[in-house]
């Protein structure tokens, strides 16, 4: 399988590619007001308003840093009624690519409640890399703050 490196802080992680539609670089995103915190606002992606979550801000409570790394990740995110939305997902050090086996991940042997899509973790000569798991990735009720509009249309 190949996964998509990123950082939080000085931590790495990885999202299954089959996950990811495309890698953006940063641009400007249109701020909602009132949204929660780690929400960013929005993208406009070939006609479509694409909801942006700030992984650094819902992991580790601080946005982002703007870098020539930092990217816009757009993945394919289940909406909670059976359909695939796209997701942006603001995401720093996004650099590189690791090829491994699903199996290859074990468990961490830590659970946090509050980070349901923190996955098992596998290791390279960088140190451990921690699967992160697209589809756990919202509390239910900011998944359908982000697409209620969509699924009543």
């Amino acid at each position: 399988m190949l996964f998509l490196l990123f950082q939080l802080g000085k931590d790495r992680y990885a999202i299954d590619v089959r996950q990811v539609a495309e890698v953006l670089p940063l641009i400007a995103v249109k701020q909602i007001p009132r949204a929660p915190a780690a929400v960013s606002g929005a993208l406009d992606y070939r006609g479509v308003a694409v909801p942006l979550i700030d992984l650094s801000q819902l992991a580790l409570g601080r946005p982002a840093q703007p870098r020539l790394s930092t990217r816009i990740v757009l993945v394919h995110y289940p909406d909670g009624s059976g359909q695939s939305r796209l997701l942006g997902l603001l995401a720093e050090h996004v650099t590189e690519t690791m090829r491994c086996a699903a199996g290859d991940f074990r468990e961490s042997g830590v659970s946090v409640p509050d980070a349901p899509y923190l996955g098992r973790v596998t290791s390279d000569a960088h140190g451990l890399v921690q699967w992160i798991e697209v589809e756990r990735l919202l509390p239910a009720d900011v998944r359908d703050l982000l697409f209620q509009s969509a699924l009543e249309a």
